[in-house]
């Protein structure tokens, strides 16, 4: 029986349609090029080939979007007519939890499977994202751990390995290591975009903004091809360096440029899109008709139901358009999810405190919306996302305080964002802004106005 690159044997596969299979495998790891196509065309001429259509679910359920899982469904409603293998039925058992909306109970499984099977690299990526999807930092990391002393460098995939092991170092805090490991990766494969991200992580992390411009900078024609699927998201990653540098022109630029002038409909894309615009928003910039077109591409992707992340995000484009009909059938949905999926639980003690939060800082009640955030983002890495992605909610939070004038939380919460960033001109200014209310509580400023009520402006972030 043929086997892949790692000797996983590869039930139905001819000697054409492995190299097809490969071809996949390869996009998928480095997030470059087209990893479904080839699969379509191996499945074609090979319908028996179980691995070629467990693969293609994996992409079309990891994607969160209503039609791929959808077309997921088809792949599994076809596999459970099959005689699998101990390994082919492990692959879909995981797949049918995850389809059934519970993420964990998934990738659990996917831990078995790969103590049982370390050289499956298909089930060591879709797992590492699963672990990115619901947010389990540790599992992220260790997912890793536990079979890199099975690989060697001379065994095909290290690399991407070491990568994904990159990122779960990142964000379980272990920054010097991750840093070692991502770039050791990159050395292996120029093209691992995910080994990319994650040293760009670091420096988000650390607040290294200037290092971050040069890194994505020096590195753009490895990670920014066209039939790069990751480029998005790294653009969104330098668009946050000029944001902490207090460079909000230069971000706006990206979002006009790279990040939204092709429109992309994909789901991962999108939620790019709304955090970037977000915060260009809470820095004062002009972001005009951005969000109806942002607004309206989340019309076929947010459906209370499948993800409550990309919910969240598409709340803040409907929030931004003025599309109110749709934030409040959002609002309904998740405050409806009766299922007793994760993915129900996720939108009832997570997605809904999220959504009500913008929604009341986004409508000027901001005493509500440091109500409902503050005690969400202590929650809010249960479900979806990086620590660099979440730090929209503290930002959000901080602003809301500062806004509504409550001096204490925000002088605590700038002085808590320094800690971890101390030399950010936006949190900075954040600091300086609620010093500034100490005078404002005793009266009204110059203008007549409180400080926390000011329009934004460059003298606010450029501290």
């Amino acid at each position: 029986m043929l086997t892949d690159r790692q000797g996983n044997t590869l039930s139905g596969a001819t000697a054409d349609t492995l190299e097809l299979y490969q071809r996949s495998v390869d996009a998928f790891n480095i997030y470059r090029g087209d990893p479904v196509t080839p699969l379509d065309q191996a499945l074609e001429a090979a319908p028996d080939f179980t691995m070629a259509r467990l693969f293609r679910a994996y992409l079309f359920a990891l994607a969160t979007e209503p039609d791929a899982t959808a077309a997921a469904a088809a792949d599994l409603a076809v596999l459970k007519r099959a005689r699998l293998t101990d390994r082919e039925a492990s692959h879909l058992a995981a797949l049918d939890r995850l389809l059934a909306g519970e993420w964990s109970a998934a990738g659990g499984m996917l831990d078995h499977h790969n103590m049982r099977h370390p050289h499956d690299l298909v089930a060591l990526q879709a797992g590492h994202l699963i672990d990115f999807y619901r947010a389990n930092a540790r599992n992220l990391r260790d997912r890793l751990a536990r079979v890199l002393p099975r690989w060697s460098s001379d065994l095909p995939g290290h690399s991407i390995v070491l990568g994904m092991y990159a990122f779960g170092l990142e964000e379980t805090g272990a920054y010097a290591r991750a840093e070692e490991t991502g770039r050791q990766a990159l050395a292996m494969e120029p093209l691992d975009c995910w080994a990319h991200h994650a040293v760009a992580h670091v420096m988000e992390m650390q607040g290294r903004a200037e290092d971050g411009i040069g890194w994505m900078t020096a590195r753009e024609p490895w990670w920014s091809g066209e039939d790069n699927l990751f480029k998005v998201h790294n653009w969104w990653h330098l668009a946050l360096c000029h944001l902490d540098l207090g460079q909000a022109r230069e971000a706006l630029a990206l979002y006009d440029g790279p990040v939204r002038q092709e429109r992309s409909a994909v789901a991962l894309d999108m939620v790019d899109a709304s955090a970037l615009l977000w915060r260009l928003t809470l820095t004062g910039q002009d972001v005009g008709h951005r969000w109806q077109e942002l607004a309206d591409a989340w019309d076929s992707h947010a459906d209370g139901r499948l993800y409550p992340f990309n919910d969240w995000h598409a709340v803040m484009a409907y929030l931004g358009a003025g599309r109110d009909d749709r934030v409040e059938q959002l609002l309904s949905a998740l405050r409806g999810a009766e299922s007793t999926t994760e993915t129900a639980a996720w939108a009832r003690r997570i997605g809904l405190p999220l959504v009500e939060g913008f929604v009341a800082f986004w409508r000027g009640d901001y005493a509500a919306a440091v109500e409902r955030l503050h005690p969400a983002r202590f929650i809010a890495n249960g479900f979806g996302g990086s620590h660099a992605q979440r730090d929209i909610i503290d930002w959000t939070l901080t602003e809301a305080a500062l806004r509504g004038g409550d001096r204490d939380v925000a002088e605590a919460l700038a002085h808590e964002r320094l800690a971890a960033k101390p030399y950010s001109p936006v949190n900075r200014a954040f600091l300086n802004r609620a010093s500034a209310l100490v005078s404002a509580t005793a009266g009204q400023s110059r203008e007549g106005e409180s400080a926390g009520d000011r329009p934004l402006g460059r003298d606010r972030w450029c501290a």
